[in-house]
């Protein structure tokens, strides 16, 4: 199934069961920084798109971060997806990203 094909087709409840799970973020210069999945949830009230909007909330310990760009992430049970990441700030466990589907 092509990438973009499959990633409108993942839902809320494809990522819960990897909430506190890690992924790996691959950066553009080819290194690459663990990822862990903190939150999934819900966002927005209900639309008429095909699926209901949902966020995802992702946590580094890294100190560094990397700007809002698609990034190649891959986790052993969804593989790999690119995603659009959005730098919250940091806080005292680390780095925030956040992902938005809708």
């Amino acid at each position: 199934m092509p990438e973009l094909d499959r990633l409108a087709s993942l839902t809320l409840v494809d990522f819960m069961p990897a909430v506190g799970t890690e992924f790996t973020l691959h950066r553009p210069d080819g290194a690459t920084e663990p990822l862990r999945l903190a939150e999934a949830h819900p966002v927005g009230a209900g639309s008429d798109a095909k699926r209901a909007p949902f966020a995802l909330l992702f946590r580094t310990a890294a100190r560094g971060w990397v700007p809002q760009a698609i990034y190649a992430l891959e986790h052993p049970a969804l593989g790999r997806l690119e995603i659009f990441l959005v730098p919250l700030g940091a806080d005292a466990q680390g780095m925030r990203y956040e992902a938005v589907f809708t």
